[in-house]
């Protein structure tokens, strides 16, 4: 494998457009990622092949799909920066995907527990893919020799996985594929559910979720609306353990204006949440505004989108073609005569 210590590491991650982000995508890793452009070579991708173990709305996946990737623009990836693409228009995802089903170990597969999560969820609709797509996930990673790959603790064990059919194909046939770490990036804010305080915040939970793209009288509505707790004093403090909603909100408005717990402790003292839930939702909003007014702009404008996503989809095939011909050359294919 080229090994140039002078060249940045690369980074990789892979999202399902599921829906529109959220605050707490946001705040908890989206914000970061921008931050670090300089510092990786970063490829980012809408994972729409691993959307399918799902059936979907066709109209509605192509439509989240380039959705999203605007809404990721809007928030700071910029294109010139980073490698924003489509994976199912890059085909070398599906083809090394099967390559790599066939070193992946049943038992392997069996053991994930998000197949075991979506297959209670699906129970009318276990198909192949939800079983087999670590498989993919693991090509999503090894086309690109990624150095590092983001992962909360839901993907740790699919890292793990990754790692394990790398290393089991590089002593086959010798080195092929870099082994990825996992990146732990700088700490983001864990935003938290505004109706279920002590779970996180989540798309299946609307009311409890405020989107990017909210207009800002329904986030001013919801945050109303946020669970804080039962203390009759409605004093503004951070405790975790027994004040879930109000902490949550704490972070939420530390997260967007920058101010320290005990600057917000300070500032609303004595006022209760009548006036404190308010001034969280206000700061949320105009935090969001010009986000979503990017995020608006970028979608009416269907050329640039369409370029962003064909020269993020050309870089990417052309770094994936050289890593699946070697592949091919080493499992014993016929190269391609084309």
């Amino acid at each position: 494998m080229e090994n140039n210590e002078n060249a940045k590491k690369t980074l990789l991650s892979g999202i399902q457009p599921s829906g529109d982000l959220h605050l707490g995508n946001f705040l908890g890793a989206v914000k970061n990622w921008a931050e670090i452009a300089d510092e990786f070579d970063c490829y980012y991708f809408m994972a729409d092949l691993h959307t399918l173990t799902v059936r979907q709305d066709p109209k509605e996946l192509r439509r989240r799909s380039v959705a999203q990737l605007a809404q990721y623009i809007a928030c700071g990836l910029d294109p010139e920066k980073n490698t924003l693409f489509l994976q199912s228009h890059v085909h070398e995802h599906a083809e090394l995907g099967w390559i790599l089903n066939c070193y992946t170990m049943f038992g392997e597969l069996s053991r994930m527990t998000q197949f075991k999560d979506k297959s209670a969820k699906n129970a009318d609709n276990i198909n192949g893919g939800l079983f087999t797509y670590p498989a993919l996930m693991a090509a999503d990673i090894l086309l690109y020799q990624a150095d590092f790959v983001p992962v909360g603790q839901d993907q740790k064990q699919h890292c793990e996985l990754t790692r394990d059919i790398a290393i089991r194909f590089n002593n086959l046939y010798g080195e092929t594929f870099k082994v990825p770490e996992p990146y732990i990036p700088k700490v983001g804010a864990r935003i938290m559910s505004l109706g279920a305080p002590t779970s996180k915040m989540s798309k299946s939970d609307p009311q409890g979720c405020v989107f990017l793209l909210d207009k800002p009288e329904e986030i001013a509505r919801k945050f109303k609306r946020a669970v804080t707790d039962s203390d009759t004093e409605h004093c503004v403090y951070y405790d975790a353990e027994n004040k879930p909603g109000v902490a949550n909100l704490m972070s939420i408005y530390s997260s967007v204006t920058g101010k320290t717990f005990d600057e917000i402790e300070k500032e609303f003292d004595g006022k209760g949440y009548g006036v404190f839930k308010p001034a969280v939702g206000d700061a949320v909003v105009e935090a969001l505004r010009p986000i979503r007014e990017e995020a608006e702009r970028i979608m009416a404008d269907k050329a640039y989108l369409q370029q962003v996503y064909t020269d993020g989809a050309q870089k990417a095939s052309y770094i994936a073609r050289k890593t699946l011909r070697k592949v091919y050359k080493k499992v014993g294919l016929v190269e391609k005569p084309f």
